[in-house]
């Protein structure tokens, strides 16, 4: 055979593939900022692990059990607990759980810290009607409650970090949950639970006894309750926004928290606190009040695709004072629902954390909309959504006077355009004078121009307070209507595969509707209202404004009320629908034009009325600024 020889070709093929690998591995070579950062990496793992073996090690030496009179290991806690070491020697020093439950809520109480680690509604489910998850305010860490010690010899200890002792008895009815976080046989700080039957309070007792030796009393200790609130319901951006702290001061006043994304504030005399969820609240209330609370809040929603599992994370800082060398508080908890009748039942002003307005608002809310809905929905037994409707009506009719007098009102100074034309076009060099002949105008023919305004006004705090009493209505969660499975949230019949900015990812239909109805209720009346006000000469042309308006309302009811609760949109869907009727039946069948034409000629020819103190004063007004504008020009 002949012998196979390396050619010139096959030398340039091997040096060229050789060249191309040395390039690779230059060009892969790391930077000297890439090693330095890898480097800076493996130093901050190994600081982690260190640490984190470090924290075992730590940990693991303050649950050491030991026999109780066991001097040694006993010697051995005391370097670390100090006085508290002997909570540690006892049998229930250990990772263990107590549990307390009735009809309403369940409670899980660890050992270690003495805290509720799990509190489950029994009677609610998240997200919707079946889902067969209950509603828990606290699980899996989200919440602690923990007082800092301070010690005669100088350490500070978490209590949340040390095991309490659980005994569990039954009084009468009642469940009473002792835990004692142990210095010695009858030296202790306790937490005691009492859980009666069929309620969603707790009774809570904070005291301490025989600790002078063992707590430096010369400072207040530091209770801190911490809560990242779950989320529960469908929409988290539409429960985020009704999730907030209220508070309450000795002198029954009630105020919450701010709203940013993080807020702090510190508050005096501190009745109760109230970490207020959407529709479930947390509440700790006590007897004696708390000096001086730092509260603190932070939005944990930043965007609702990825953050959808908390809605805000609440902070509080409450000193416990010292009354002759010991701690002793007698508190409560509440775990349940933020449903107004239920919270006024306890007769501690918990209702007062309800959003239903303020002033004026809040009382039609509280006189009106709540007894009545009440009635309609639980007396009656209707559905919520026949409920809504029926409330509506008796809304809308208890309203349809002043919409009575909004419309004659308007039908006079349509009657009297012409007449106001005519003094526009005869004065329409004198602004000034103008204005005054119309006013003796208005004054002759008996007519109000402020008639149509007031009944409108009226009309607004009912409005206002619809939009305070539909989202704050516990009665609306998970009860469906028609389409909406649940009237507390939105009734999406579309699931868009993007989101709309301001809009969505979703399409909801009572809030078109709604807006439909308002588009015709517009349109219906501005014809009326433009004829009845006649453009004034440096005044806004209110023709255009309402042409503009009547695209622009039922556009703002799409975009804002999409992501709102379905009552509060059904609500303005049959309000708008009966105003329409309203108007239609007035304006057809009441409201006779020719005669009020009538009325006005004859009221022409009468003497005129003494002008009231209002149009005394502004006739007054408009004669001075005549007279100033005259002075001017002279000057001129």
């Amino acid at each position: 055979m002949e012998e196979k020889k390396l050619d010139l070709n096959s030398i340039i093929g091997f040096v060229l593939i050789f060249g191309i690998l040395i390039w690779i591995m230059y060009q892969n070579q790391p930077s000297e900022k890439e090693i330095a950062a890898e480097k800076a990496k493996k130093e901050l793992v190994a600081k982690q692990e260190a640490q984190a073996k470090a924290d075992k090690t730590k940990t693991a030496a303050l649950p050491v059990a030991a026999t109780p009179g066991d001097t040694v290991q006993l010697a051995q806690l005391q370097k670390t607990l100090g006085g508290f070491a002997y909570s540690a020697t006892l049998p229930s020093a250990k990772e263990s759980f107590t549990t307390i439950e009735n009809e309403k809520i369940k409670l899980k109480i660890a050992n270690k810290g003495g805290h509720i680690v799990e509190a489950t509604l029994k009677e609610y489910e998240k997200f919707r009607k079946g889902s067969g998850q209950l509603v828990e305010l606290i699980k899996n860490n989200n919440s602690s409650l923990n007082i800092q010690l301070q010690t005669t010899d100088n350490r500070t200890l978490n209590s949340k970090d040390l095991f309490f002792e659980p005994t569990l008895e039954k009084v009468g009815a009642d469940q009473v949950l002792s835990m004692r976080l142990k210095a010695g046989a009858n030296e202790f700080l306790e937490y005691k639970y009492i859980l009666k039957p069929n309620d969603y309070l707790v009774g809570f007792d904070i005291r301490s006894q025989g600790l002078s030796r063992v707590l430096n009393a010369a400072k207040p200790l530091d209770l801190q309750w911490d809560l990242k609130t779950y989320r529960n319901e469908k929409s988290i951006s539409y429960e985020n926004r009704y999730a907030e702290i209220y508070y309450e001061h000795e002198d029954g006043k009630i105020n919450y928290a701010g709203l940013g994304k993080h807020e702090e504030e510190t508050v005096e005399k501190v009745s109760f606190i109230a970490y207020k969820q959407h529709f479930f609240t947390s509440i700790l209330v006590t007897e004696k009040p708390f000096a001086s609370t730092k509260l603190e809040s932070i939005n944990l929603v930043n965007d609702e695709k990825v953050d959808t599992v908390f809605t805000k994370q609440f902070k509080s800082n409450i000193p416990l004072a010292f009354s002759n060398g010991e701690i002793d508080y007698k508190m409560q908890w509440y775990f349940g629902p933020a449903d107004y009748k239920l919270l006024k039942t306890y007769d501690k002003n918990f209702q007062k954390i309800i959003p239903l307005g303020w002033g004026i608002f809040g009382w039609i809310n509280k006189l009106i909309f709540v007894p009545l809905f009440g009635f309609l929905s639980s007396t009656m037994g209707l559905s919520l959504g026949i409920a809504i409707i029926i409330f509506t009506i008796i809304i809308k009719l208890a309203m349809s006077p002043i919409t009575y007098k909004s419309f004659l009102s308007q039908a006079k100074m349509k009657v009297l355009r012409p007449d106001i034309a005519e003094l526009g076009e005869k004065f329409k060099k004198d602004p000034m004078k103008k204005q005054q002949e119309t006013m003796k105008l208005y004054n002759k023919a008996g007519v109000n121009p402020m008639a149509g305004c007031i009944p409108a006004l009226i009309q607004l705090p009912f409005m206002y307070a619809s939009f305070q009493f539909f989202p704050a209505a516990f009665e609306l969660r998970q009860k469906g209507f028609l389409w909406a499975d649940d009237l507390s949230s939105f009734d999406s019949v579309v699931k868009l595969p993007f989101n709309i900015p301001l809009y969505g990812d979703h399409i909801s239909l009572f809030p078109i509707l709604a807006a439909i109805a308002i588009f015709f209720y517009m349109k219906m009346t501005s014809g009326d209202q433009q004829m009845a006000a006649p453009q004034q000469e440096g005044m806004p042309d209110m023709a255009k404004m309402m042409k503009i308006m009547i695209y622009v309302s039922p556009l703002m009811m799409l975009i804002f009320f999409n992501s709102y609760g379905a009552g509060l949109s059904l609500y303005n869907f049959i309000s708008n629908l009966i105003t329409i009727g309203i108007m239609f039946v007035i304006k057809n069948y009441i409201v006779d034009s020719e005669k009020i034409h009538a009325q006005i000629q004859e009221n022409k020819q009468r003497e005129p009325k003494k002008p009231s103190k209002f149009q005394q004063r502004l006739q007054e007004v408009m004669e001075q600024q005549e007279a100033a504008k005259k002075a001017q020009n002279k000057k001129k």
